[in-house]
């Protein structure tokens, strides 16, 4: 997939850009591909995140009306696939 670049300008301290620009040579890659991954990696975070929350609040919000399905889970599974 072809991306388009959007070019854009940030500070950095004087220790940040010395580290970033370090790292960046030991792993052979530019410091602007550096901060593209770490944006990537901030914002798929914040995406798991959101999806965690979604999730979790849909805990407890229904009742079984099967009492013993904690002791009989694997029966209840096999009935419903077929096995």
């Amino acid at each position: 997939m072809l991306h388009t670049m959007v070019r854009t300008q940030i500070q950095l301290t004087e220790d940040q850009a010395e580290q970033l620009k370090e790292l960046a040579r030991r792993m052979d890659v530019s410091m602007a591909e550096l901060v593209r991954r770490a944006v990537d990696k901030i914002l798929s975070d914040a995406d798991q995140r959101e999806k965690w929350r979604r999730a979790s609040t849909a805990i407890g919000r229904w009742r079984d009306t099967d009492s013993d399905v904690a002791e009989r889970h694997d029966t209840y599974l096999d009935d419903a696939y077929g096995s």
